[in-house]
């Protein structure tokens, strides 16, 4: 067993071998070095032949647990680390033709692909159309398009209470939206959980398979679990598996707009006659971090904490630009001079920049870029391209991996001013190959050509898949061009480099395209950090810590929203939001408001301080 001390409470977790158990792990007790050394035990001390399933919520609790279990060598492979959604993935690509998946899952991730889907579904189902036409105006129908959309991922979310729709208009457009999906041989992320559960459920003999596989199962992150997901879990484990560990900390439950709920944690300890232990030691955060951490949640016990005081401080701006100057300038006075609580220089790597939502961030990110100062971004699950260049060139991909998906050659077309193609839909990947030749023949914009290379010379290498050469033909176009349009395409074509490094030295089987835009599709891709100041929004923060922290816009109607007001619920779940915010520390926080905001209609609104810095005693 490793070498690395553990603390009492820490050391009770480790060595629990037979049996489920229930660990609450407050921020920064250690949660990700206990499920890691836990599995390091089983599988160096537990005699047996069996495999360790540890399924996180994060790809960054994944990557980050497999790092630290490299020095396992081979034994290594015997524990799957990895999201709920990737081993759901696995599953299905192995399993699932009897729930109708034939190969790798093709996703359709983009809430803007998948509300396509479901237009044009509707649009041709008579019934569904002239519903759609009742609504009212071209606003009115979207609304209605959008409604449609969450309904459907409300029932798939609830495998078990929604199992059977009653209502046959919903039951119509779910299978209408699913057809469509099919027909472009597609998926959703919903669909990854609710065709797991239905695998498992339904063939009680591929559920006895894995449980004889997986000897040990353990859940990271369980109070972001949802129904389909706690579905899943139980239909793994059956009547009489219980060796599950289960990690969790409910008050940092912050996606209850993702149907999870701390309750799974629960229903988990009554359902499986769970142990309870509670880890109530924070080794990552400064006093001063933890006494307005507490300030937001007065049952946050700490019985053990780093002897570091730490700070934390207001910032308060005249408006939005006063107030990125004084974030800016704080952490270029922290660059230069450093600070006693922070071990060696402080780097822009060492700080991060939260908000509530990504516009809490702009005025920010305009300041850092004018100073010069690195910073990336990570305001949604994956990144988004500024250029149309290697937007086109992802398009490109999903189709040559996915010859049947008609959305995104339609989305191809329209973007190069071409009208949609006609016929069926090609066969192969010699075929796609044809008819990008032929539209970038006729297309107006020059860049279509350029893309037509990139994607030739990723695909003339049959031998071994290499993107490289296709990133490599996209650098040589942008050097044609001026420098603000070449700098914008460098900037993606980094983040899709790291992306397909990150792919590459993943676990798994044979590089495909396909399985290259599926990683994707889940995150698995994406690096938790880059160098630069991190600007992130709070849910993206997650999981991530910085010596420096700080949280922006901290202004009523800002954080806490303004559309969780007035509401008990919502509000609680803005509380926990603050909560994660402010544990991301682990020296210095910064909570920083302007006295003024410009409104998006133009006017400007004078901005109160948020209840939580009264509630921590930082203002008046």
């Amino acid at each position: 067993m490793t070498k690395a001390r553990l603390s009492a409470q820490q050391a009770t977790v480790v060595e629990h071998v037979e049996g489920a158990l229930l660990v609450i792990a407050g921020p920064g007790s250690g949660k990700t070095r206990v499920l890691t050394e836990r599995i390091r035990r089983l599988l160096t001390v537990i005699p047996g032949h069996f495999r360790v399933l540890a399924l996180t919520f994060t790809n960054k609790a994944a990557n980050e647990m497999k790092e630290r279990l490299s020095d396992l060598g081979d034994v290594r492979q015997r524990a799957f680390v990895g999201t709920l959604h990737s081993f759901c993935l696995d599953m299905l690509t192995e399993r699932g033709k009897l729930v109708g998946v034939t190969s790798l899952p093709h996703i359709f991730e983009q809430f803007s692909d998948r509300k396509e889907i479901l237009h044009k579904a509707v649009l041709q189902d008579p019934l569904l159309s002239d519903e759609l036409d009742r609504a009212g105006d071209a606003k009115a129908r979207n609304k209605r398009l959008d409604d449609w959309l969450q309904g459907i991922s409300w029932v798939k979310a609830h495998p078990i209470t929604c199992e059977f729709p009653t209502d046959d208009l919903d039951k119509r457009v779910i299978e209408t939206y699913d057809a469509g999906l099919r027909a472009c041989d597609a998926y959703d992320f919903d669909d990854l959980l609710l065709l797991a559960y239905r695998l498992l459920s339904s063939y009680p003999k591929i559920a006895d398979f894995y449980r004889r596989l997986y000897k040990f199962v353990c859940i990271d992150e369980a109070q972001d679990l949802n129904e389909a997901q706690y579905a899943v879990l139980t239909a793994l484990c059956g009547e009489d598996f219980k060796n599950v560990l289960m990690v969790g900390d409910p008050k940092q439950s912050i996606y209850g707009f993702n149907t999870s709920s701390p309750d799974y944690m629960w229903r988990f300890r009554d359902e499986f006659g769970a142990g309870e232990i509670e880890l109530t030691e924070n080794f990552r955060s400064s006093s001063a971090v933890v006494q307005v951490a507490r300030s937001l949640e007065p049952h946050y016990l700490v019985e053990a904490q780093l002897p570091i005081p730490g700070a934390v401080s207001v910032l308060v701006g005249i408006d939005e630009t006063d107030e990125a100057h004084k974030v800016v300038d704080e952490i270029q006075r922290l660059i230069s001079s450093g600070h006693e609580d922070i071990e060696g220089n402080v780097t822009p790597s060492n700080c991060a920049i939260l908000g509530r939502t990504r516009y809490a961030l702009m005025a920010i990110e305009t300041e850092l870029k004018e100073r010069g100062i690195s910073y990336y971004k990570r305001l949604t699950a994956n990144h988004e391209n500024e250029s149309a260049t290697v937007d086109e060139f992802q398009l490109a991909l999903r189709v040559l991996a996915n010859p049947r998906d008609r959305l995104h050659l339609t989305a191809l077309a329209k973007k190069w001013k071409l009208s949609e193609p006609k016929g069926p839909a090609p066969a192969n990947e010699q075929e796609v190959r044809l008819i990008f030749s032929a539209m970038a023949n006729v297309a107006k914009e020059g860049r279509a050509s350029a893309i037509v290379d990139a994607i030739d010379a990723v695909a003339r290498q049959t031998q071994r898949l290499d993107l490289m050469l296709g990133i490599k033909s996209l650098r040589a176009f942008a050097d044609s061009l001026p420098e603000v349009e070449r700098l914008v395409i460098y900037e993606d074509l980094a983040v899709l480099q790291q992306e397909w490094d990150q792919y590459l030295r993943s676990d798994g089987a044979a590089r495909t395209i396909a399985g290259f835009m599926s990683s994707k599709a889940l995150g698995a891709t994406q690096q938790a950090s880059r160098d630069g100041v991190a600007l992130l929004t709070v849910h993206s923060s997650k999981g991530l810590e910085f010596d420096v922290v700080f949280i922006a816009g901290m202004a009523d109607g800002v954080f806490p929203d303004y559309r969780a007001q007035g509401k008990k619920k919502e509000m609680a779940e803005e509380a926990r939001n603050a909560f994660v915010a402010v544990t991301r520390s682990k020296r210095l926080l910064y909570l920083s408001f302007p006295k003024r905001r410009m409104m998006p209609w133009g006017d400007e609104k004078r901005q109160q301080p948020s209840c939580y810095l009264r509630q921590a005693g930082l203002v008046e």
